[in-house]
């Protein structure tokens, strides 16, 4: 596959993405976007609706509207923030709420720290499309109350959850999945890409202060020798797994060097690049199915390792090691994320009903029990990925034609 035919691949699936969302996800009954759409394409009725997934899919419709340059998707933009800003903020003790029934009525109001940094991101992409001050300003008063209401202001990083007075619960939990850890690295990641794009927007001191602190956790306390991230700690810094997560590893390499271009710092993007390399290298060793396709994860005590493959790794991939071929212009990473888009066209993409699958088999067949549209499942890997991969092909094609015109 020629980085033409790449290019060509990535633009025609970002299409379909978008097609995909725009046709399926609106609730013409109740507002906003539809809870829920299950694996056989069939919408769910009065499903919860979920902040994370509210908030990606502004964030994506966004994204896209800045990506294309133009006004095709102004209106599910325009849906997707008033329907976060009239049904999930909470007007009373700041933040967002975690989830609301099908009317739009709140079912959990906890705070979940990781919710509160999506909707930054959020808002601060859908600011960079529509110039609507509203939304920076709530953009800014969110990280206010996450600066000042989940910062451990003794030990670093930031607090996991708390109730909807902001008052620190038991249960820390993002889901089910997780350990009941009070510091996490999944949410610090998510924090980190956040404050990114808010700095991005607004050249905020506070938020570029606080993103230096952010990279300097993940070089300090996330990452571990054996070039992977730990992802569960204690309040104290004490590690509390032992799983390695191959899709977040990816994600944040490329995520910490965009982090560390947008604050311009070359100390930290010297240093976001070296520890991307690192960790490419150790995914291409260990991520990597005989078809290209991307674990899930392995426990690194006893090397267990879970060979489910999931859309959203997948998507990260591409991206992170398009990325490190662009530091180091090695042909091992650009091929091996030609190599996983294959896998994606072939196993991930549902070419039948439409979207990704949210995860399949060793044997590359989806589970039937997974949604298309959820809680988890939302729109905004798989679109990233596609707006990342052509940024990262242009960028070597302006750099081709660079050297080409001063005769190198």
């Amino acid at each position: 596959m020629t980085d033409q035919e790449f290019a060509n691949s990535v633009t025609h699936e970002l299409a379909n993405i978008l097609n995909y969302w725009t046709k399926n996800s609106i609730d013409q009954q109740y507002g906003g976007f539809v809870g829920r759409i299950n694996h056989f394409n069939e919408v769910v009725e009065k499903s919860p609706k979920g902040i994370i997934l509210n908030s990606r899919i502004l964030w994506t419709f966004s994204a896209a509207s800045n990506h294309y340059q133009n006004d095709n998707y102004l209106i599910e933009a325009n849906r997707a923030y008033n329907y976060l800003r009239e049904y999930f903020q909470d007007g009373t003790n700041k933040g967002v709420f975690w989830e609301v029934n099908h009317l739009g009525e709140p079912l959990t109001k906890r705070k979940q720290t990781y919710a509160q940094a999506f909707t930054i991101y959020a808002l601060s992409e859908y600011y960079k499309y529509s110039k609507n001050e509203e939304a920076l300003s709530w953009a800014l008063e969110l990280f206010e109350v996450l600066e000042a209401k989940t910062k451990d202001k003794k030990l670093g990083g930031y607090i996991e959850a708390f109730d909807k007075d902001w008052k620190l619960i038991e249960d820390m939990r993002l889901s089910n999945k997780d350990l009941n850890a009070p510091k996490t690295m999944n949410t610090h990641l998510h924090i980190l890409e956040a404050y990114t794009t808010l700095f991005e927007v607004n050249n905020n001191p506070k938020v570029g202060s606080a993103l230096k602190g952010l990279i300097e956790l993940f070089l300090e306390k996330f990452i571990s020798e054996n070039g992977h991230f730990t992802l569960f700690f204690s309040k104290d810094w004490k590690k509390l797994s032992q799983e390695a997560s191959f899709g977040h590893d990816i994600e944040t390499a490329w995520l910490l060097i965009h982090a560390a271009r947008t604050l311009n710092d070359t100390n930290y993007i010297k240093k976001t690049e070296a520890l991307s390399i690192k960790i490419a290298d150790t995914f291409l060793k260990e991520a990597l199915d005989k078809d290209f396709g991307v674990l899930n994860a392995i426990n690194l005590q006893t090397n267990e390792i879970d060979y489910d493959k999931h859309w959203w790794p997948q998507a990260e991939a591409v991206v992170g090691l398009l990325y490190v071929w662009q530091i180091t212009t090695e042909e091992k990473y650009r091929s091996t994320a030609k190599q996983i888009w294959n896998f994606i066209r072939n196993k991930i993409i549902d070419n039948t009903k439409g979207e990704w699958f949210f995860r399949v088999n060793r044997e590359g067949i989806p589970y039937p029990d997974e949604n298309k549209i959820g809680p988890w499942k939302c729109p905004y890997h798989n679109s990233r990925t596609c707006i990342e991969i052509i940024k990262q092909l242009h960028l070597y094609t302006d750099r081709k034609t660079l050297k080409s015109n001063a005769g190198l």
